[in-house]
């Protein structure tokens, strides 16, 4: 039952990806497309922890929190780039 549910979740993830890919590309503005960016971080952090359950190893886990930790901090620095258009003061 696991294996389905994995299943079903890397498919509704995977297509989540590839929506917010679409949005990144057409995007009408900035906005649009820092949060797909953001979305798409978080949609790669859950497939992480995806592969992570199915392969049964802890290594993933702990990519997923580096990985979460990044996109945070690359969102941060893109928005204060839209916003002020410097990221360091």
């Amino acid at each position: 039952m696991i294996a389905h549910a994995l299943l079903f979740g890397f498919g509704c993830f995977g297509a989540g990806l590839l929506l917010n890919l679409y949005r990144l590309a057409k995007g009408p503005s900035i906005a649009d497309r820092v949060l797909a960016l953001d979305t798409m971080v978080i949609n790669g952090i859950s497939l992480l922890i995806l592969y992570g359950i199915s392969s049964d190893a802890a290594v993933y886990f702990e990519a997923a929190l580096l990985f979460a930790m990044v996109g945070f901090i690359s969102t941060v620095a893109y928005c204060r780039f839209v916003l002020r258009g410097d990221i360091i003061e």
